[in-house]
């Protein structure tokens, strides 16, 4: 198995943290691991909040978000034209 410090270099080299990556980070971090994977995993973390290192989860997430936004925004307006067809449609009559 990899080192904590072995995926956050490929992180560093990539420029982004997939979410592979993570996961094998999160397994890694549950088990023993020594000073230099812990200041590794620190400076990587910085590095995502810094956004020098891109974060695919959370760009994923920002994606999904975005797209269930732009589809309740459509479904609003559909229901919008819809009420006033119906109003315009009852006011002829």
């Amino acid at each position: 198995m990899m080192l904590i410090r072995e995926i956050v270099q490929h992180a560093f080299t990539t420029g982004c943290l997939t979410v592979e990556a993570e996961e094998q980070l999160r397994q890694l971090l549950r088990k023993k691991y020594d000073v230099n994977d812990f200041k590794a995993f620190m400076l990587l973390q910085q590095a995502a909040m810094s956004g020098s290192v891109r974060q695919e989860s959370r760009e994923r997430a920002l994606y999904e978000c975005a797209v269930s936004k732009r589809a309740a925004s459509d479904r609003a307006l559909s229901s919008c034209v819809l009420a006033d067809r119906t109003t315009a449609t009852s006011s002829r009559v």
